[in-house]
């Protein structure tokens, strides 16, 4: 509508045309106004009280040179950096041509790297027997009895008050609660 008449027209202007020339209904004309604002095809402006909207086909042709203008840019940077990275692929071709020696170097290397995954799978099964390892143990084992240990004290604490406060014999608390007759401390 705006293309057609090259004119700047208010909201009810086009509430009213619009059903008319382009069979939209008036309903739904804002909304489809204020979509085609946000996407930049139609400008308005608020001047007084009142909001105009245009939209003239000078614009949409600049908006278009200007895509084209940045893609055509873009293509160029692109094509600098294809061959910028062509040229560096056959740099680093150089000195890396198929030979035997380069050949037999490269099975050598894929050998020796098969050898050492070998190798440290070999110390990773005897690592239980580094020092540092069963030191590490020792400590982990040390904290753990002293923490055992510590909760059997809190046990013993808490039959010696169920008993006081309640009078309940030690092996119904034992019975009661699943704790086996031998429990004691853990040396």
């Amino acid at each position: 509508l705006c293309f057609a008449q090259k004119d700047v027209f208010q909201l009810k202007d086009i509430e009213k045309i619009a059903p008319k020339e382009k069979g939209i209904t008036s309903m739904s004309v804002k909304e489809i106004l204020q979509s085609l604002v946000d996407d930049g095809m139609v400008d308005t402006d608020r001047i007084g009280t009142s909001n105009y909207f245009w939209a003239f086909p000078s614009k949409a042709l600049h908006a278009r040179k200007r895509k084209l203008e940045e893609l055509q840019s873009q293509l160029a940077e692109s094509s600098q950096k294809k061959e910028a990275l062509q040229k560096s692929i056959e740099k680093s071709k150089i000195g890396r041509e198929d030979t035997a020696e380069r050949t037999a170097l490269t099975e050598e290397l894929v050998a020796l790297r098969k050898k050492k995954e070998q190798l440290k799978a070999e110390i990773d099964k005897y690592r239980e027997c580094d020092p540092d390892v069963v030191e590490e143990m020792r400590q982990t084992n040390k904290i753990a009895k002293e923490a055992a240990n510590r909760w059997t004290d809190n046990i013993f604490a808490i039959k010696s008050w169920a008993k006081r406060k309640f009078g309940f014999e030690e092996s119904r608390i034992d019975k009661s609660f699943g704790i086996p007759e031998d429990f004691d401390y853990i040396d």
